[in-house]
């Protein structure tokens, strides 16, 4: 099978989205598959929308030698009138690999109204879907106001191999102040800066917060969460750790005891299921799918991220109550057991390729 794949940027890009995307394309190609990457400039919004009428991208596609074209959604403002250009012209079909909707974050209501309106017109123009949740399939749906063909594909959390029973039993048994743990890029969804408020009010109990993410991703952000920390007294409680190798990573998800994730929305959330790996249950978002991993009070909680006072009550169970965290911190490893493997994953996603190119040809 040829394929094509459409990327901003490059394919080694720290995120879950690209790190789903790389996991796809190394499968493909191990199983003899050829996959053509087509990288489009990442710039702003606007300069998106502006590649629609730049010639040189509705050509690269229809000079492609494929079976199949992948496009991550993430680049729908660029696609969705270069789709319709060579819909005509092109013989292999169009699919959509979908981490979350850019209309789902928050943005304020114009600017949803417009992400919306595009989204829902490159949804449009494409062919079938690779959803890495139900709930994401069933907003993207939702918006697309149709269904087609497609696949829910969960990522795999296996990236490390874990922490057993044993060791987590240990860990959460251990004396001294509980380490906190921030996975994400410096950037406003991912809701460090709701995290800090609500700490700012535990300074009386033993914790400490580790925060991975690259800073560079958005500078003025990161520079106001360090203003924010510096503001509400804790320097001396948060460590900014930024970009880390996954070898660094792993040691930083080995020596944690709770993930704190107060995201605005996130489609899956791999960094859930990865701690999860380790025993460490994570207190996220009720927006997205984050409930399609975490059983709210049985192995994690669920919060409203902007709710400071509920972020921080919640946290306080997990320092006030030992035997609530190491009970948490089990089933939290239970629950990760129970989804697949990435390599299962993406040899779904290759079949459902498979099965599609055929049935398209028919």
């Amino acid at each position: 099978m040829k394929a094509g794949l459409v990327i901003y940027a490059v394919l080694e890009t720290m995120s879950g989205g690209y790190l789903y995307d790389r996991r796809l394309v190394e499968t493909l190609r191990s199983a003899g598959d050829t996959v053509e990457i087509i990288s489009m400039p990442w710039q702003n919004y606007a300069h998106h929308l502006g590649h629609n009428f730049q010639a040189r991208w509705a050509r690269s596609l229809i000079d492609l030698d494929a079976d199949v074209l992948l496009q991550d959604e993430l680049n729908h403002p660029s696609l969705f009138r270069v789709n319709l250009a060579i819909r005509e012209l092109v013989t292999f079909p169009i699919l959509a690999i979908v981490h979350h909707l850019r209309s789902s974050e928050e943005h304020p209501q114009p600017l949803r109204w417009l992400y919306r309106l595009v989204e829902r017109s490159y949804l449009q123009t494409v062919d079938g879907f690779i959803w890495n949740s139900e709930t994401t399939r069933q907003v993207v749906q939702g918006v697309a106001g149709f269904s087609r063909p497609g696949v829910v594909a969960y990522p795999g959390g296996d990236r490390f191999e874990g922490l057993p029973e044993a060791e987590i039993t240990r860990r959460s048994r251990r004396p001294g102040a509980r380490q906190l743990l921030f996975v994400g890029n410096l950037i406003p969804r991912k809701g460090l800066h709701r995290l800090i408020p609500a700490l700012g009010t535990l300074k009386q109990a033993a914790w400490t917060l580790k925060v991975v993410g690259d800073p560079s991703v958005d500078p003025g952000y990161a520079q106001k969460v360090l203003r924010q920390v510096e503001e509400t007294g804790l320097v001396d409680r948060i460590q900014f750790l930024g970009r880390l190798s996954e070898d660094e990573l792993e040691q930083e998800w080995r020596c944690s005891d709770i993930l704190v994730l107060p995201s605005s929305y996130e489609g899956f959330g791999i960094v859930t299921l990865e701690g999860m790996s380790f025993g460490l249950p994570a207190i996220t978002s009720r927006s997205g799918a984050a409930h399609e991993l975490v059983e709210d009070g049985v192995n994690g909680f669920l919060v409203d991220p902007a709710n400071p006072d509920a972020l921080a009550k919640t946290i306080w169970i997990y320092l006030s109550q030992p035997e609530t965290l190491l009970k948490h911190s089990l089933a939290a490893r239970w629950r990760f057991e129970s989804f697949p493997t990435w390599d299962q994953t993406t040899h779904k996603i290759r079949q459902f390729l498979l099965e599609f190119q055929k049935d398209s040809h028919r």
